[in-house]
């Protein structure tokens, strides 16, 4: 795969995500960073979204639940390179009928090289580094390149 230059730009889009177990997690996450998460553009599923809308007071765009193909939605927003980091406090101790969605969202957010935190410590760390609210440039798939050399 060839890839390019990008640069995540300062105002960041952000994926939030939490399986039904961890929801608490996030919500009192998304709470105590409230103020640092509030000039970012805040993406979630569904169920997620709307209770981390009415407990903390940040606007959420909410997708569809998870199950339903929320994932697939955040997925598709990551491969055009709208969503720009994603906290997805996700359940490892607990079997989730959506597992194959959640593998690929994971997947996905590898390949186009967006930040990923999958628990509290590493969530601190993403909104606390000093890339959080400044630009930085990246490499990801170059997919134009890659059609004119298939062809």
């Amino acid at each position: 795969m060839l890839f390019k230059k990008v640069t995540t730009p300062e105002v960041k889009t952000i994926a939030l995500v939490a399986h039904d177990n961890m929801k608490p997690a996030l919500i009192a996450w998304t709470t105590a960073h409230a103020d640092k998460l509030k000039p970012h553009r805040l993406y979630a599923t569904g169920t997620t979204g709307s209770i981390l809308e009415s407990q903390t007071g940040l606007s959420i765009h909410k997708l569809i639940s998870g199950p339903l193909g929320g994932d697939q939605q955040i997925g598709a927003l990551i491969t055009e390179q709208v969503i720009d980091m994603m906290i997805f406090f996700w359940d490892p101790l607990e079997a989730q009928p959506h597992d194959p969605d959640v593998k690929a969202l994971l997947r996905l957010a590898a390949v186009w090289n967006i930040p990923v935190a999958c628990n509290v410590a590493t969530a601190d760390l993403l909104i606390t580094s000093k890339l959080f609210d400044h630009a930085f440039e990246k490499d990801v798939p170059d997919y134009q390149k890659y059609l004119s050399e298939r062809t």
